[in-house]
């Protein structure tokens, strides 16, 4: 689709300003004394949003992204002095959808929404139908919902990325990095490149992308500077009988721990004294990558300083990652931009506390031509 160019999101800061609701089952707060340490980027309009009391719902607490991106919407809210409530969802969509209504009943005049089930598009339309009959407007976020939930109510919009974006890059980034490493990644020297992959939910459009792109293009390119081919990859998942080509997180919860307790079970028949080692680790966010990581140390590799790594690539260059990145513990990781994420969320929130339409102001931003959504841009993150 046509995109408009997107000015310096990830340089700039948004112009914006406007609200959010806060909490872990339900916390409020308009006391910017209790706001984390990040300096927004958002400056005030000078607009009134003294009537704002928004309810910003996410997916889960726990999501290392998600508690980034957390973060930066309380650090900025606080900072504009708004109402807000944030909610955990606990990873449960009815429990999320009984927050909604909730709020709605109680004043709730404004919805941010990271919904939890991403499947079907059935829950994010009754979030959507419920905004629509209490007349307040619907912000979704990070977790993609379709075009037709968007489109079913005119004050419905959605911020996230291009789904498909951080798996070309991650697959571009995996290939560059096996260019120049490919004979020290084969261990057992055999031509290719056993690796594991986790996903992280099934029918998430994220996961999916990810999951597809990080392998063929990194192939695809490997094969182009003669590793492999198109009909015999040099990347090959280590499980020969397992023909989805990646391992999941069966609590849709994109868990370090799943990730951990995978590699475990893998590594103890997975290894170098049997040639058959899993010789790369891919993760579709940086929670499960340093899950994979906190198992890999344990069997002893990875570690800070020393000679054995395995590469390790993950998702959303959270600071835990980044520091582990630039330690040489891990190998690379696609930056989505927590706080750009926020600025976006900020920018259209000030456009409802002036009143004006929800997509107002947004002709810098890089939006979807028969869609009210907004794509922020991915980046990557291999060290200082």
């Amino acid at each position: 689709m046509k995109k408009k160019l997107l000015a310096g999101l990830l340089a700039l800061g948004m112009v914006a300003s406007l609200a959010a609701c806060s909490n872990t089952e339900t916390t409020t707060s308009t006391n910017p004394s209790t706001a984390p340490s990040t300096e927004s980027t958002a400056p005030s309009t000078g607009a009134d949003m003294s009537s704002l009391d928004v309810g910003v719902f996410y997916y889960q607490y726990s999501d290392v992204y998600i508690t980034s991106v957390r973060n930066q919407m309380d650090a900025k809210l606080d900072e504009l002095g708004v109402k807000y409530t944030d909610y955990d969802g606990q990873n449960t969509q009815p429990t999320q959808l009984d927050q909604i209504n909730t709020a709605i009943t109680n004043g709730c005049n404004l919805l941010i929404v990271n919904i939890v089930e991403t499947s079907s598009p059935d829950a994010a339309q009754q979030a959507a139908d419920a905004a629509k009959n209490a007349g307040i407007p619907i912000i979704f976020f990070n977790r993609e919902v379709s075009d037709d939930v968007v489109n079913s109510y005119e004050n419905c919009a959605f911020v996230g990325t291009d789904a498909a974006e951080a798996g070309h890059m991650q697959g571009e980034m995996i290939a560059d990095y096996l260019i120049e490493n490919y004979d020290a990644v084969d261990l057992n020297g055999d031509g290719k490149i056993s690796y594991v992959l986790f996903k992280g939910q099934e029918g998430n459009a994220e996961a999916e992308y990810r999951t597809q792109f990080s392998v063929e293009d990194a192939n695809k390119i490997l094969a182009e500077n003669g590793h492999g081919t198109a009909e015999d990859p040099a990347l090959t998942f280590y499980a020969p009988d397992n023909t989805s080509g990646y391992l999941v997180d069966t609590t849709g919860a994109w868990s370090a721990q799943a990730a951990t307790d995978y590699m475990n079970t893998i590594l103890a028949e997975y290894t170098e004294a049997n040639g058959n080692m899993v010789e790369m680790v891919i993760a579709n966010n940086d929670g499960m990558a340093e899950g994979a990581i906190s198992a890999l140390q344990g069997a002893g590799y990875n570690q800070e300083g020393g000679d054995k790594i395995i590469p390790v690539f993950g998702v959303d260059a959270i600071d835990s990652a980044k520091e582990k990145i630039d330690k040489g513990i891990m190998t690379g990781t696609v930056m989505q931009d927590a706080e750009g994420m926020a600025d976006t969320l900020i920018a259209l929130l000030t456009n409802v506390g002036n009143g004006e339409e929800l997509m107002a102001n947004t002709d810098s931003f890089n939006v979807d031509d028969s869609v009210a959504k907004i794509r922020v841009p991915y980046g990557l993150y291999q060290g200082e």
